[in-house]
């Protein structure tokens, strides 16, 4: 009797055994969540009524006054109200060159401020902050199920009967034919092949892997929302890029001005009013321009955004139009003249806008993003892995093709208004491609939507990031070849985990009903195949992007 408890006794002390290395090993799978949340303040200075006082961060409320000092984190995400410094954002872009902040700007919790003192207005708090919805897309990932684990779940389905059965067929065989009457050692033969069958190895094959790989993902800023995501992304062979505020850092500048029978101030003066209404980088660019100028803008009476063309605007009893070739045709602006400079400002890479005012051809003005400096390498990184790149822009073809070439993309779609990037995405899908869409802005959303994978950059618009299925926080092209390299990593991984518990499995289970394994060192090896499957899924830990 001795005999069977020390055998219980063994098999349980081992199987808990493992059960610690496992849980162990899947706690260290969960350190990039734990180095997230290491990143937030714990408490922050606040002036109420009128005096300041330093409370726990779950206490600060939006509209909150808080005081950062020199070398701080910043509490919460919000406005700067006073003061100026700079911030250190390296734990949201990567950029590790800290970024001036003065007041009206807004910053983001968890980010260092380096060397003057800000008063911020807190805008969100608690779980509304950008660190906090980051830690819950990781959340959310690594809690998620792939597509691969239905594989998983579909054999474990038809192999518990199975197991089942054939522990039954060797109990009969034992007490009937190899050892008659033995009824001690033909139940010790069916506990070894449940014990050694037990399918945990298998459960643990997928789960494990995408905890470690998303997180992984996530210290190097790409956020994968769930592990369908995950997977999905390593079967992309075409990338669609878009390129104000992808392949460029979206932040155009005046370049130009060329004027015709109008004073070229008074001529700022109507574009730069006009274009205050617009929330395109572009207008944006020209409105920045003109005020450093010197010139104060106007208010205008009417104001129409046309996608794609330009926009219309009234002020003072004057129309103005500022666009394309197109837009000039429309509103009888004769400006063929102007085509050839226009020409040859597009040819440098700038964005060229004929101006009409009052029915009457006014003058040119153009605007020209820089090129991220990332944007060449990353381009050659993708190629370098087979993977097609396109730049689909609503730029005319030789800005775009200008662009293009620059940076060594070899396939373009200029021209292409908001509403029809997700048809272009379409047309490479029935190709048979599997598509990536990256962009930034509320424009660029449809097309994420639609493609295969949509990344967005985090730099961009919330709408982009909603509508995304990666998110890439640093806003840098190579972080598209390095999800799509982790998606691959983390497959592989899963894949050997599978194969490893089937191998396992398969040779275990003959060897158990075989006599050749006591229930206790069946015990042990199924201890062991879970805690290797973890340690497999660890390795990603270690992946180098």
């Amino acid at each position: 009797v001795g005999l069977y408890f020390e055998t219980s006794a063994v098999l349980i002390t081992l199987i808990l055994l493992g059960k610690l290395f496992e849980s162990l090993a899947k706690g260290k799978s969960s350190e990039a969540i734990k180095k997230l949340m290491g990143l937030q303040a714990k408490t922050a200075t606040v002036i109420r009524n009128d005096q300041e006082m330093s409370i726990p961060l779950e206490e600060v409320v939006t509209g909150d006054i808080v005081i950062v000092k020199p070398g701080e984190k910043i509490p919460v995400d919000g406005i700067v109200i006073e003061g100026a410094s700079a911030v250190d954002e390296s734990m949201l872009t990567g950029e590790s060159i800290p970024v001036e902040k003065q007041i009206g700007d807004e910053v983001i919790g968890a980010t260092v401020n380096k060397n003057g003192s800000l008063k911020v207005e807190a805008k969100k708090v608690g779980k509304d902050t950008a660190l906090a919805q980051i830690i819950k897309v990781v959340e959310d990932a690594q809690g998620s199920k792939a597509p691969i684990q239905r594989v998983a779940d579909v054999i474990s389905g038809i192999f518990v009967p199975i197991v089942v059965g054939i522990a039954i067929v060797t109990f009969i065989v034992w007490f009937t034919i190899v050892e008659p009457g033995n009824f001690a050692s033909a139940l010790e033969k069916l506990i070894a092949v449940l014990v050694i069958a037990c399918p945990c190895a298998l459960g643990l094959a997928t789960p494990t892997s995408i905890m470690a790989g998303s997180g992984r993902a996530a210290e190097y800023g790409i956020l994968f929302k769930g592990g369908e995501h995950l997977e999905g992304t390593q079967k992309i062979n075409t990338v669609l890029v878009d390129k104000t505020g992808t392949v460029t850092k979206g932040k155009p500048e005046l370049t130009d001005v060329s004027v015709e029978n109008i004073d070229e101030e008074q001529f700022l003066y109507f574009v730069g009013s006009a274009e205050r209404n617009s929330e395109h980088p572009l207008a944006e660019a020209i409105v920045e321009g003109v005020k450093q100028k010197g010139i104060t803008l106007g208010n205008t009476t009417e104001f129409e955004a046309i996608p794609g063309y330009g926009i219309r605007a009234v002020m003072e009893e004057h129309e103005i139009v500022i666009g394309t070739r197109k837009l000039m045709e429309k509103y009888h602006v004769k400006a063929t003249h102007a085509y050839s400079f226009m020409e040859q400002l597009e040819n440098e890479g700038k964005t060229a806008m004929l101006v009409g005012i009052d029915g009457a051809y006014a003058g040119v003005v153009a605007v020209a993003d820089t090129i991220k400096e990332t944007s060449k390498e990353a381009v050659s990184k993708l190629k370098e892995m087979g993977i097609q790149v396109v730049m689909i822009t609503g730029d005319n073809e030789r800005t775009a093709h200008a662009i293009a070439k620059q940076v060594g993309i070899d396939h373009v779609r200029a021209g292409v208004l908001p509403e029809d990037k997700a048809n272009e995405v379409k047309k490479f899908q029935v190709e048979g491609k599997h598509v990536a869409m990256v962009g930034d802005g509320i424009n660029d959303a449809p097309a994420l939507a639609v493609a295969d994978i949509g990344m967005a950059m985090g730099t961009g618009t919330d709408v982009a990031m909603e509508a995304a299925d990666v998110t890439l926080m640093r806003g840098d092209l190579r972080s598209i070849a390095d999800a799509i390299f982790m998606s691959k990593k983390t497959m592989r991984n899963i894949k050997q985990n599978l194969f490893w518990a089937l191998i396992y499995n398969t040779l275990g289970i003959p060897i158990a009903a075989a006599g050749f394994l006591a229930p206790w060192l069946a015990g042990a090896a199924m201890a062991f195949s879970s805690v290797s499957v973890v340690l497999n899924a660890l390795r990603l830990q270690r992946v180098k992007l």
